[in-house]
């Protein structure tokens, strides 16, 4: 482990692999609260080591340090779960030299996503992640063979993926699972972190001008933390003129003009997505957006549906399939779907949004200003929702004394 002013979670995490290791090592890069003493209480070795901008270096200076023969990694925020090791241990002798291993990342929303992977609804089986909604799952290289040829790589980002393909090593898939609670932490609180990771972010890709994961990384981190949509296309086209099959670079240079008003582009980019593999169910919600906004409302509707299918009954997407359908004739079953989506998921407000701008497009300004409040019960005190109540009475007054023209839905889709 690498850690820095991490006492408060630290516990947990080393209390959760006791037993299933047989030395525990911590390169503390300058911590100012009690993480030693909580380290050393757990039986931990702790070197002290400078912090120098390089996740990379750090991990690698803990890793001189260990003296066992497998290296699991770990981070504070992070829990073994309960009973892999003795499977893990079992499979240590299979000749694999490496495993991916699961992480499961806990949100506070049902529409988070890492990268392009989206929320899973949380069954609650395992009580320390009960409190959270949803989850999602990714793999990373965490257990090791400890050899010359396995250290890690990358400013940010790091790790030992890339060192076991190019030294040709075996790579297996293990079982068991490690749980991250710090994707749910506040807003507030990830915000330190983003400005130092698209720093070195920005470092690796300088340093590595020919790797497109580097130029990748830096995008997507663009793109999601700051929303600098037209700094992260032109990462994503230096990766894919680096690598022209890299389908997630496609799938997000998509989301990117996307989210730059160029619909019919970001549709181009999808296609070659698909053509090279691509085929996550994120895809298919975020090409309904695009058919949403060149309006060509069937093939959102049918793009929604797909999603539906893949996803589940995320309330989300079911509230932009209720208002593809309406927009494409389909008035009573589009509202039963943005009414249900409001009610399952009142604490997401652009299902609120929805609802409330489709009342509006089919006349139903009584129904929309009851949305309208419902939508303020869920978020008072916020930007506009009064006055966008007042508009809406005032319409309703309006159109009282005479006919009126049918709005265009607008905001945010």
């Amino acid at each position: 482990m690498i850690v820095r002013d991490a006492a408060t979670e630290l516990e947990a995490c080393l209390a959760s692999a006791a037993g299933a290791v047989d030395e525990i090592v911590i390169a503390d890069t300058g911590s100012n609260d009690d993480t030693i003493a909580v380290a050393e209480a757990h039986g931990a070795r702790v070197i002290q080591i400078p912090w120098e901008d390089d996740f990379a270096a750090a991990r690698n200076r803990g890793l001189e340090a260990v003296e066992a023969d497998w290296v699991l990694v770990l981070d504070a925020d992070e829990r073994l779960e309960p009973g892999p090791m003795a499977v893990w241990r079992s499979q240590l002798e299979h000749g694999y030299d490496a495993f991916q291993v699961t992480i499961r990342n806990y949100v506070r929303s049902l529409e988070a996503r890492v990268w392009d992977r989206g929320a899973t609804r949380n069954d609650k089986k395992w009580k320390p992640g009960a409190e959270y909604p949803a989850w999602i799952e990714h793999e990373n290289v965490r257990l090791f063979r400890r050899c010359p040829e396995l250290y890690f790589v990358g400013r940010v980002h790091e790790s030992v993926g890339p060192r076991v393909r190019e030294a040709g090593l075996r790579l297996g898939s293990a079982q068991g699972r490690i749980h991250h609670f710090g994707l749910a932490r506040p807003a507030e609180a990830a915000a330190s972190k983003n400005l130092l990771y698209r720093e070195l972010g920005r470092r690796k890709a300088l340093e590595r001008p020919q790797d497109a994961q580097a130029q990748f990384e830096l995008g997507v981190i663009e793109f999601d933390n700051f929303h600098h949509d037209a700094e992260a296309l032109r990462c994503f086209e230096r990766a894919l003129r680096l690598e022209p099959k890299f389908a997630l670079a496609w799938f997000f240079g998509g989301a990117a003009l996307m989210r730059l008003g160029h619909a019919r582009e970001a549709l181009e980019f999808w296609e070659q997505a698909r053509a090279h593999g691509y085929g996550e169910a994120k895809l298919e919600e975020w090409e309904g957006d695009a058919h949403y906004q060149l309006e060509q409302f069937e093939q959102a509707a049918a793009s929604f549906r797909r999603a539906a299918q893949r996803r589940g009954a995320v309330p989300a997407v079911t509230s932009k399939l209720g208002l593809a359908e309406l927009r494409a004739g389909e008035r009573d079953k589009g509202l039963q779907r943005l009414r249900l989506a409001a009610r399952r998921d009142p604490g997401h407000a652009e299902n609120h949004d929805r609802l409330v701008a489709a009342l509006v497009w089919t006349d139903d300004l009584a129904g929309a200003i009851e949305a309208q409040r419902e939508r303020l019960r869920h978020f008072p005190g916020q930007a506009g929702g009064e006055r966008k109540l007042e508009v809406l009475d005032r319409a309703r007054a309006t159109a009282r004394a005479g006919p009126s023209p049918k709005a265009r839905i607008g905001g945010r889709r």
